[in-house]
């Protein structure tokens, strides 16, 4: 079998980090002189969903969830069919968004060192954009190494873990690059009162600065909570069955036996996190979606009543998707199609022509490049994206044809097997890189749901091959930063 050739020869190539780190030292100190930029920049709104999955929006052709401050970001804006995440992993995920680089390039592999900010000489998109002026805030689920602690924050309302108390929730606060420790807060809904805090901190007088403030939600990460306001929301909803719910009960055929054997499956993994039934998780999964859509629709409320919605940019993504019964499965992590599809929309009608839908593939990469043109700022070299932008003035077939995905963590809680592959537009290949070694490959223009393994069938040799000299190719690209000891 062929076998990885990940360019751990090589060192990370620190020179193309030299302009990047410039702007972030600026940023820590506080002392950064101003770039030239346009007359106005916009104010900036970037919603992170948590798991969210690219078709849980009623915008998205969702039967059953209804999410009309979703659907109004992607009717006013523009909305991609095929946006993908390259870790589907929360921390490594967060990281991405925020430095526009792979979690190869920046170390940050997996939800481990929770303690250690990321690189110095890394810039998050918001530090070079408090360098060009903006105020920067983030209110929400910050998980992301350290929680971005070490940055400098105009405000920061965060907490730094997979997820929260939803009821008695724990935050830290901070103002001006000064962040206090963590309190409890009882009786609230987290993703409410993160909220609040942010809209709080909207209100405050910043002068002509633009703002750029960062709500993260934690809902509906697991344990699958609801907002009390929904605790009857799908009471009578029939949840339809994936066809491959029961695929177990056939061993899995045509599935890698490190997929099979893998724990991250719904009603027999004994966790304190896990479902227990397919109703379970799906209704509460929607139900707390509906909470998220009622905060989005609070903020568009807010930005209306300042007459700040048309001079506000709002991006709108999420760190990964997740399986609500394909295969039986819960979670993330794995490269199929349920747990690396997310939303992407983006509203800014002074760049953006309402009702803009774009099927090209754009990744979590791209979201850091896209703030930063938002902004009219360019990107640094380092990062491995590139803005969107572009294709709210037309089409381009050309503007991704092929990306790479990665997932590293191991030991996990579900025992899902690290794995890396290419993805085309046409095409799949999933490499599962823990011994034995074993291997995915799938047409998704004929088998979209991924049940028909064409991995070492004869007669797709030659696509085989294809396939694994992109990987290789894709995967060389993308420099590497040893991991921490």
């Amino acid at each position: 079998m062929p076998q990885s050739t990940e360019p751990n020869r090589r060192e990370f190539l620190q020179g193309s980090l030299a302009l990047a780190g410039t702007i972030l030292a600026s940023s820590r100190q506080g002392e950064a002189e101003t770039p030239s930029k346009p007359a106005k920049q916009p104010n900036l709104i970037f919603f992170f969903g948590e798991g969210q999955r690219a078709d849980a929006l009623s915008l998205a052709g969702n039967p059953i969830l209804k999410t009309p401050h979703h659907d109004r970001l992607g009717r006013e804006g523009m909305r991609f069919t095929n946006a993908f995440c390259t870790n589907a992993l929360c921390a490594p995920a967060r990281a991405v968004a925020m430095t526009g680089m792979y979690s190869k390039s920046t170390g940050a592999y997996a939800n481990e060192d929770a303690g250690t900010p990321l690189p110095e000489d890394i810039p998050l998109f918001t530090d070079i954009l408090r360098a060009a002026g903006y105020e920067v805030g983030i209110v929400g689920k910050t998980h992301l190494r350290n929680g971005a602690e070490d940055r400098y924050w105009d405000y920061y309302f965060g907490h730094n873990a997979p997820s929260n108390n939803y009821y008695n929730p724990t935050y830290k606060e901070g103002r001006r690059g000064k962040i206090g420790p963590e309190k409890r807060y009882k009786n609230v809904w987290a993703d409410d009162l993160a909220v609040q805090r942010g809209l709080n901190w909207l209100d405050e007088d910043r002068g002509d600065k633009p703002f750029c403030l960062l709500i993260w939600f934690m809902a509906p990460h697991a344990p699958f909570y609801r907002p009390r306001r929904y605790l009857d929301l799908y009471r009578d909803t029939v949840i339809p069955k994936p066809a491959t719910f029961d695929d177990d009960l056939k061993d899995y055929p045509g599935k890698a036996r490190c997929f099979a054997a893998a724990e991250n499956k719904i009603g027999t993994t004994v966790m304190v996190d896990t479902p227990r039934s397919l109703e379970e998780i799906t209704k509460d999964y929607y139900a707390a979606l509906v909470g998220v859509d009622d905060l989005i629709g609070e903020v568009l409320a807010y930005l209306e009543r300042r007459k700040l919605l048309d001079d506000t940019a709002i991006l709108h993504g999420s760190d990964h998707g997740y399986f609500l019964g394909e295969w039986r499965l819960f979670d993330k992590r794995l490269m199929h199609e349920p747990s690396i599809r997310v939303p992407l929309m983006i509203r800014y009608p002074k760049r953006i022509k309402a009702g803009t839908v774009r099927n090209e593939m754009v990744l979590d990469t791209d979201l850091a490049p896209t703030l930063l043109d938002l902004a009219g700022i360019e990107k640094p070299a380092n990062m491995q994206g590139k803005s969107v932008l572009p294709l709210a003035e037309k089409a381009d077939p050309a503007f991704r044809t092929e990306w790479y995905y990665e997932y590293f963590e191991w030991p996990n809680p579900e025992a899902t097997p690290p794995c890396r592959g290419v993805r085309t537009e046409r095409y799949k290949l999933i490499h599962y890189t823990r011994d034995p070694q074993e291997y995915e490959m799938y047409d998704l223009q004929n088998d979209p749901n991924e049940v028909n393994n064409l991995y070492g069938q004869p007669q797709y040799q030659d696509l085989q091959k294809e396939l694994w000299e992109r990987l290789e190719r894709l995967s060389a690209a993308v420099p590497e930063r040893k991991r921490s000891a």
